[in-house]
């Protein structure tokens, strides 16, 4: 019982950190209909962005290794990344809005080929050190269970941004733009949204949680390198189709399962196959729904 719960909460730990780029992926889809395969690279450029606003912010009174210091870092990270999937959008997919699906999801695998390989022109492709950004403690439970204070904070700052996001999309008027456009774009553009605008704003947000991931993921791994987000970045959208690709709670409940599928092999001797058994899931859920868990079929006119 106690290695059952130690990987539940190893899980939802690491799920918490797929739900959240998951969250972009869907967000994405839901209005332009493509999967943006450069998101996970964004999660790489957040990682190494609170390694360049670490140095200058640990000066100031109190430094890095505190709350405040965190939050600064990470709402630093958030902000570049926002500002990246903005530029990407405008530079990368705004002149192919016209055109076929399938070339703009091949943009999107060269864009993240081209960060990837940038990261290591300007980064270098060796991995550098993630710096303390929150003292490191651990936390007895019951029945033998350790938490560490990176796992709270990783669930907490999910959790937060979760509901932060929900209201945005539920209770703004930027919410209800993005809304409408998922449903139907010529219908929303004849009752006065801007189309440009909400689309930058939407890849905003959704590059933005990419950022926050990247900090909370280099906080776990204790480094970072260019390559970095590529793996959690395929996981994350096996979460997004696995909760239904376009569901926001959806792309989090999924999130989480594959986390807690990941922690329970891990623990066990199917440690190796980890990986593996991720894209299973991805494979099955196919066969079983394509749908996704709390996604619907759509009947698309030819």
């Amino acid at each position: 019982m106690a290695e059952f719960l130690q990987q539940t909460v190893n899980g939802l730990a690491l799920g918490s950190i797929y739900a959240l780029i998951a969250l972009g992926y869907t967000l994405v889809y839901g209005v332009l209909r493509f999967v943006n395969f450069a998101h996970g690279d964004v999660l790489m450029i957040g990682a190494y962005a609170a390694v360049f606003l670490h140095g200058p912010l640990r000066h100031m009174p109190g430094g890095t290794h505190s709350v405040g210091g965190f939050v600064l870092v990470t709402a630093g990270a958030m902000l570049v990344c926002a500002a990246l999937g903005v530029l990407i959008e405008f530079l990368a997919y705004r002149p192919l809005r016209r055109q076929a699906r399938l070339t703009v999801l091949i943009t999107s695998i060269g864009v993240s080929l081209l960060l990837a390989n940038g990261g290591q022109i300007v980064f270098g492709a060796n991995q550098r050190p993630f710096p303390d950004l929150l003292p490191e403690k651990n936390l007895p439970l019951a029945a033998g269970v350790v938490v560490s204070s990176s796992h709270l904070v990783v669930l907490g700052v999910a959790l937060l941004l979760l509901l932060l996001l929900t209201l945005v999309v539920h209770r703004t008027r930027y919410g209800l733009a993005i809304r409408a456009l998922s449903q139907n774009p010529t219908a929303a553009a004849l009752m006065g949204v801007h189309l440009n605008g909400t689309i930058s704003f939407t890849f905003a947000i959704g590059s933005a949680l990419a950022g926050a991931a990247g900090v909370l993921y280099a906080m776990n791994i204790h480094s970072v390198e260019p390559l970095m987000g590529t793996l959690p970045g395929i996981k994350a959208f096996i979460a997004a189709v696995l909760g239904g690709i376009g569901s926001l709670h959806g792309a989090a409940i999924g999130g989480l399962i594959l986390g807690l599928i990941e922690s329970f092999a891990g623990g066990s001797v199917l440690s190796s196959y980890r990986d593996a058994i991720a894209f299973g899931a991805l494979v099955l859920i196919l066969l079983i729904r394509p749908a996704g868990l709390f996604g619907s079929a759509q009947t698309e006119k030819v």
